[in-house]
């Protein structure tokens, strides 16, 4: 399932298998899954851990999950069930001592996710805003010890438009620690750009699934690019 700008109420079904589309994508040659439990993401905690453990047993590839994902406990819980990295969002605003937690115990497999609107930082699955600058807070983030970032403008997400070079280029700019760029990727040039921009990697949704791209050109246009 793709929301559209974060919105819950306009979202767009693409199969009721997850794991099948999991196992998909795996064989066109992915190098990584990226999860969003949205129902998670939305509730506070994780709410499809089941068909995450599942995913996780049954592909050969990395994985890395976000969506309501606040304690601990649940990182822990996770990252022995075979997800790779875990991603940080409201935790990292409303409990910043959790991430700084989190690095200290599990290093690399942390991830704060930077989910902005209009510069500010969203949060509770991009439901509520805040009044936190997403520059400053990356920084901020940086300095209790987190090691990687995924910057998502959330006006693009969902969109097919294109991604926000501008911000993400800032972002990357602003840290000097790998950043993933997701949110309104919908073609092979929009890749190569954010390459350009220098970002660790990009996290690609609707456009797969609308064909707007083609996993294995793209794949094969970024190694040769």
């Amino acid at each position: 399932m793709r929301l559209y700008q974060g919105d819950y109420n306009n979202e767009t079904v693409f199969s009721d298998d997850p794991l099948e589309v999991a196992l998909k994508w795996q064989s066109l040659g992915a190098p990584r899954l990226h999860i969003v439990d949205l129902d998670g993401a939305a509730s506070g905690e994780p709410r499809n851990l089941e068909i995450v453990r599942e995913i996780a047993r049954a592909l050969l590839i990395p994985t890395q999950l976000g969506g309501g994902i606040r304690e601990l406990g649940t990182i822990k819980d996770l990252l022995k069930a075979g997800i790779e990295r875990v991603i940080l969002g409201t935790a990292a605003v409303e409990n910043p001592g959790v991430v700084k937690e989190a690095c200290r115990n599990f290093r690399e497999s942390v991830i704060v996710a930077i989910d902005a609107r209009s510069g500010y930082v969203a949060t509770r699955g991009w439901l509520q805003g805040t009044e936190r600058n997403a520059v400053e807070f990356t920084r901020a983030m940086v300095r209790v010890g987190v090691q990687r970032f995924i910057y998502t403008d959330i006006s693009r997400d969902g969109t097919l438009t294109e991604p926000n070079f501008d911000a993400t280029s800032e972002m990357v700019d602003a840290v000097r620690v790998p950043v993933i760029a997701a949110g309104g990727i919908s073609s092979l040039n929009h890749l190569k750009i954010l390459k350009k921009i220098g970002v660790e990697g990009a996290i690609v949704g609707k456009a797969l699934y609308t064909g707007n791209i083609d996993l294995k050109q793209a794949l094969a246009g970024m190694d040769q690019g």
